[in-house]
């Protein structure tokens, strides 16, 4: 496991936000969802393609809050252009289970 500074931690900037949309991404090369994540005043609306179709579906995940990476440059996955990298954990089998906070905290509220 390669070591890191406090200062390389510092630059990722990683917020949490409320899923307002999620619709299928069939013309992903694998199983995936188009999300919109409201991460309050700050940030604003992003989008993202996320993986995460064994344990969630499009109705379950709106609503929910998520953690994500805000300031890696976007990035184009087929014809969506993806502006966040949303975080999670492998499961034993390697499916996607989303992190987040254990109860409700304000849109935007940033990772210490």
């Amino acid at each position: 496991m390669a070591e890191i500074t406090y200062d390389d931690f510092a630059k990722v900037d990683i917020r949490i936000g409320t899923v307002v949309r999620a619709e299928p991404f069939p013309e992903a090369r694998k199983p995936a969802y188009k999300l919109w994540i409201d991460f309050g005043p700050e940030v604003g609306e992003k989008k993202s393609s996320a993986q995460i179709t064994v344990h969630y579906d499009p109705d379950t995940l709106v609503g929910r809050q998520v953690m994500a990476v805000v300031n890696f440059p976007p990035r184009q996955i087929g014809p969506v252009r993806s502006e966040v990298l949303v975080l999670g954990f492998s499961d034993e089998d390697g499916a996607i289970v989303l992190a987040g906070p254990g109860q409700t905290v304000p849109n935007g509220s940033k990772l210490h």
